[in-house]
Order: C-alpha cells, then sequence, then structure tokens
C-alpha cells in the first residue's frame, strides 16, 4: 500500500450512472477462489433488503480479501454488530466498493486501525482517511475474511455503491457468479382489494396451488375471482456451487398479454429498505414464517425496484362470465426463468368470508403524529410509524402493556413510557421496558429516565414490561488463575454475560494503562492480544470492567507473570 498523493482530479469526474454507463470491466471479485453465493443482492431478509453478495469462503475465516479496483480507502468500521470489521475503498470511476465481516485487515491498515482504537481507547470506533493516506491498487490485499459482527458464517459481505452511497447489483459490474439453475416458486397467494371483491367466494388471503408442467412451467389450479384482486409470490433462487435460497433478480407479471408490473434487483437505498415490510405479507411471515412478495403496489410503498406498473399491479376483473391468463415470469440475473400461468374465471359469486372488521378505542391514522395514554403507560406513535389506518388492540395491566400482536409492520419507532413514580429513586436507575419473546422472557428493549418516566423507542408490535435489573455482569477468565506464569500466552480471553439487560461497556487496562479488548457477542467472548507490547516482564495487574444497559458492573482484577 502506498501512501502517495492520490489523483484527486479522478475523483471529481464523476458521472451519473445509469445502466448504461455502467462499467463491467473495473471490478473484480474481492477473493482469489471461485465465487460462490451465500446470499444474493436484493434478497428478502429481516426488515431490510440484502445489499451486497455474501461470498462463501469454503466455510474457514482467513482467505485474503483483495481490493476490488484500485482506489483509497474512504472509511473502515469496526463495530460488534452489523458488518463487524469493514472496509470502504473509494474509486476513480466514482463507485465505492464495501467488505464486511473481516476477520482482520492487511497488516499496516491493522496497525492503522488499532493505533486510533488506542487513541480513542475504544474496541468500536469509525475512521474516515484522507485520500492519500491509504491508497491500494486493484488485487492488493486489504483484509483476511472472517465471521465478524452479525455474520451468521464464514463468508465475506461484497457491496458496490454508487456516489449517492446506494447499493447496487456488483453482478452489473461483471462480477462473475456461475448459475444455471432456474428460480423455485414455493408459494402463491390470492388477495381481495375491495368491498365487492372476491377470490374463490372470499375476501381472506387464498393459498392457491400449482404444480410443474412437463415443460417445466408452473400452473396454478383456476381461480374464480371478480374486482380487484391481486398476488404474492414465494419465489427463490439458487446458484452454481451451493444450495442456499438466494433472492431473485426480475418479476414480471401479465394479465392477457399485457404487462402490469415489472421489478427489478439492480439497486436501492438504504432510505428505503425497511419499506420492504410494506412489500412483503408481513402477517404471514410473523404468523408462518413462509416470506411471499406482494405483486401489486400498496399505499405508502415507495420502493425504486418497481421498473414499470400498470394499475400498481392489481387485477381488474370486471367483465362477468369471461376467462383470462394471468403470468408471472420470475428470472435470476443470468437470465435463467420460470413462469407460472394462473388460469382465471371471471365471475361474481357469493362471499361466504368477507373480510375481517374490528374497531377498537385505538383508531390510528398512518399520516398523523398521535398520542395514546393506557393506564400508566403513554404512547407516541409518529406520522408515517405504520402504513395504513389501523384499530388496535392496546391493554394495560399495571407494568404490562399489550401492543397488539407483531402481524401489522412499523416502519418508524414507537415511543413507549411508563410511570415510575412510585419507585425509590435509587430504583429507578435500573429499571428498563422490554420485550416479552416467544418464550415469555423479557428482553431489553431501552431505559431513557425522563423525569418520571421510563421511556423506549421499539419498531415492532406485542407485549413489553416494566423491568428491574439489579445484577451485575458475569465476568469468567478463560485459563487464568490469580499468580500464574503465562509467558507462552498469545491472548487473554474472558467470558462475559449478562442476564436481564445486555452487555453495554467492558474496559480493561494493565498496569494500569488502556488494552484493546475485541468482543466477540455470538460467543460471549472477549480477547485481548499481546502483541500491543503493554505487558511487561514479571509481574502484571489486570483490571476488567464490564457494565450492563441499566448500569450494573463487575470488576474482575487478577495478577499474572511474563518473561
Amino acid at each position: 500500500m502506498k501512501k502517495a498523493l492520490f489523483t484527486i482530479f479522478s475523483f471529481c469526474t464523476l458521472l451519473v450512472h445509469g445502466q448504461a454507463d455502467i462499467p463491467k470491466n473495473d471490478f473484480i471479485p474481492p477473493l482469489k477462489i471461485t465465487t460462490v453465493l451465500a446470499g444474493s443482492f436484493g434478497e428478502l431478509r429481516s426488515n431490510h433488503f440484502h445489499s451486497g453478495l455474501d461470498i462463501k469462503t469454503q466455510q474457514r475465516t482467513g482467505l485474503e480479501v483483495i481490493a476490488s479496483a484500485s482506489g483509497y480507502v474512504s472509511r473502515i468500521k469496526v463495530s460488534h454488530y452489523g458488518y463487524g470489521k469493514a472496509l470502504y475503498i473509494n474509486h476513480p470511476n466514482g463507485y465505492t466498493t464495501v467488505y464486511g465481516h473481516l476477520d482482520k485487515f492487511s497488516p499496516e491498515l491493522e496497525a492503522f486501525v488499532k493505533s486510533k482504537q488506542y487513541e480513542a481507547e475504544s474496541y468500536e470506533i469509525e475512521l474516515f482517511p484522507n485520500p492519500d493516506e491509504l491508497v491500494v491498487s486493484q488485487g492488493e490485499l486489504v483484509a483476511y475474511s472472517g465471521n465478524t459482527g452479525g455474520s451468521g458464517g464464514p463468508h465475506v459481505h461484497f457491496e458496490i455503491r454508487d456516489k449517492n452511497e446506494r447499493p447496487m447489483n456488483a453482478q452489473l459490474f461483471g462480477i462473475e457468479v456461475p448459475d444455471h439453475r432456474d428460480p423455485i416458486v414455493n408459494d402463491l397467494y390470492a388477495y381481495s382489494h375491495s368491498d365487492s371483491s372476491t377470490v374463490n367466494q372470499t375476501q381472506q388471503r387464498q393459498k392457491i396451488s400449482f404444480s410443474k408442467q412437463p415443460d417445466g412451467t408452473f400452473l396454478s389450479e383456476k381461480v374464480k375471482a371478480f374486482g380487484e384482486i391481486g398476488f404474492a409470490i414465494g419465489t427463490v433462487d439458487m446458484q452454481d456451487g451451493a444450495n442456499n435460497n438466494n433472492g431473485i433478480y426480475k418479476i414480471e407479471t401479465n394479465l392477457n398479454g399485457e404487462t402490469l408490473l415489472d421489478l427489478e434487483m439492480d439497486k436501492f437505498s438504504f432510505a428505503e429498505t425497511r419499506y420492504i415490510n410494506r412489500m412483503i405479507d408481513y402477517a404471514l411471515y410473523e404468523d408462518n414464517r413462509v416470506r411471499v412478495q406482494k405483486l401489486f403496489i400498496e399505499r405508502n410503498n415507495p420502493l425504486s425496484i418497481f421498473k414499470y406498473e400498470k394499475n400498481k399491479g392489481i387485477l381488474n376483473l370486471a367483465q362477468e362470465n369471461t376467462t383470462a391468463i394471468y403470468t408471472i415470469k420470475i428470472s435470476d440475473f443470468k437470465g435463467n426463468a420460470s413462469v407460472l400461468v394462473i388460469p382465471i374465471e371471471i365471475i361474481k359469486e357469493p362471499i361466504l368470508s368477507p373480510l375481517d372488521k374490528r374497531t377498537t378505542p385505538f383508531f390510528v391514522q398512518a399520516d398523523a403524529n398521535q398520542n395514546f395514554n393506557v393506564g400508566d403507560w403513554k404512547l407516541f406513535i409518529p406520522d408515517g410509524a405504520f402504513y395504513d389506518d389501523y384499530y388496535l388492540d392496546i391493554t394495560a395491566n399495571t407494568d404490562a402493556l399489550h401492543l397488539d400482536k407483531d402481524v401489522i409492520p412499523v416502519q418508524k419507532y414507537i415511543k413507549l413510557s411508563y410511570n415510575v413514580s412510585a419507585f425509590q429513586p435509587a430504583d429507578r436507575e435500573r429499571l428498563y421496558i422490554g420485550r416479552v419473546n416467544y418464550r415469555g422472557l423479557l428482553r431489553y428493549e431501552g431505559a431513557t429516565l425522563e423525569g418520571d418516566y421510563i421511556s423506549a423507542s421499539v419498531n415492532a408490535l406485542g407485549d413489553f414490561k416494566l423491568g428491574l435489573d439489579t445484577k451485575p455482569p458475569r465476568i469468567e477468565a478463560v485459563d487464568l488463575k490469580e499468580g500464574k506464569w503465562i509467558s507462552d500466552y498469545k491472548t487473554l480471553q474472558f467470558k462475559i454475560s449478562d442476564q436481564d439487560t445486555g452487555i453495554k461497556s467492558y474496559r480493561g487496562t494493565l498496569n494500569g494503562k488502556f488494552i484493546l479488548f475485541e468482543y466477540e457477542y455470538k460467543k460471549n467472548l472477549l480477547t485481548y492480544n499481546f502483541d500491543d507490547g503493554i505487558s511487561v516482564s514479571g509481574e502484571n495487574t489486570l483490571q476488567l470492567i464490564v457494565t450492563d444497559n441499566v448500569g450494573n458492573s463487575s470488576t474482575f482484577k487478577t495478577t499474572f507473570f511474563r518473561k
């Protein structure tokens, strides 16, 4: 890595990127192995679209990660969660590549980051080097693959972003992913969109059966419908070399040969990614863990992945006693495709199962700020928290709050506050608001004390309760005893945990000096590496303080010896 002046001029000659000017030969894969995907761009994930390619690393860490193109390191972020250790490189063509879940950086970058971590006395850090500070060439070693942050297994998360920080499909840039497999169709559902419309005599969500035909297409059972209806599909794709259920690239729908909807996973913005909950059938997923995406666009759905729509993708079946053909074509990036054909008989029949309608004292408008008081609880629901207007089922029982069921998606945070004036001041500092999970256990959501109220912001409905945490975190040394000689140790490790509210912070010192611990939350493990040179020959005194989210803390002290 050369610390030379980077040609700034080239970064000032950016183009407005349309697909026509996307460079096809500027980037190379970040790994020196065949690109096999654990996750594709735009894949449907919980509360977000996947923003890159998850590239498999042969179930191991430590593979060399190289710069996909020449440029300069513009950002380095080290976090316990999210991308873990992540590297961002800006390139002369105006794009940025991102490399996430890294085990460690290249030796020069590792030394740079560690020096900044020691300056800040923090493992978690975010750095923005100058353009001439950390210059890299295409193919140069920049890191080693890992499993840090929110990773569920060893892999490299790789992104290409445009000049507006919008993630783009890396395959558009010539990153090759071998793929000879057609997308898979798992589920099909139909929906009624008006008080007079029906599908098979019901206005409830309707599961539609289908089967694969000898020619490879899928054919559904005949649907009897009338009025405005829509469909949703559950579909995944697989590439060569692995059996991961990854996301699809393109879906086109048409009615009697006329296009109704066209969506493509080319790019999106992080500002819109949570609107995935508007596109999927959120209730179906929460109740049954079946994820389908709607092939129609409802109110408050600003997603930019829709390239074309007619009538919001909704079928308007008004001509009684006629037939129609609705087709769904699902394609991957390589053009492999699956087609589902749905024959429809347009007929107006009696409604046997109308839509469920309820009323409660708590009517929430999607486009208004609203406040509710329920027992000792206060709720603030901001404008845009919900996509539609709803009657919510809200009840309170002393310190417990039932905020409907988690089958209605929440776009913006709702503020919950509980009156704690009956508690002693010392106890208030240890109170928190938690969510009751499916096992009946309370999980920390927040604990902001504001006068007589403790508050938390939540972005999903469900059951909440006031909690009191007076138990400090646990600290357990791994293979370390008081007074032990550990001259041959390269690292020190500690298991840390907190039963109620979770770990908020930790701080270690060696002989009174700050030392850098790396926290792997998935293993509850803190690791200190002796290569920082802080230990001395002879006696060393270590202190570790761990604090939970309401301020309870534990201190571990020990003495050890090294040559």
